[in-house]
């Protein structure tokens, strides 16, 4: 489980993103290098980190389901995740 304080964070950096792609979009496209250094840095969309979404691990995500591999595992051993069948891990 991680830490509340690093969940935060990342949603901190989510907020950031979205508020600064449109003028960072804008100052790419003029080629104002200088502007996009004055930018906030957690503004940028390559410091986002993905985490899963049940229990905030950073580590062995998922991207087709959102979530790490030991929650994906015990979800496919629950039969919760259609289409999945375990065979043998």
């Amino acid at each position: 489980m991680a830490k509340e304080s690093m969940k935060a964070r990342e949603v901190k950096r989510a907020k950031l993103v979205d508020k600064y792609a449109k003028k960072r979009a804008e100052l790419k496209e003029a080629g104002d290098w200088v502007g996009l250094q004055k930018l906030p840095r957690n503004s940028m969309p390559i410091r986002m980190h993905n985490r899963c979404k049940l229990t905030g691990r950073p580590k062995g995500y998922m991207r087709q389901f959102g979530v790490s591999r030991i929650n994906f595992r015990e979800m496919a051993s629950n039969g919760l995740i259609p289409g999945i069948k375990k065979a043998s891990w």
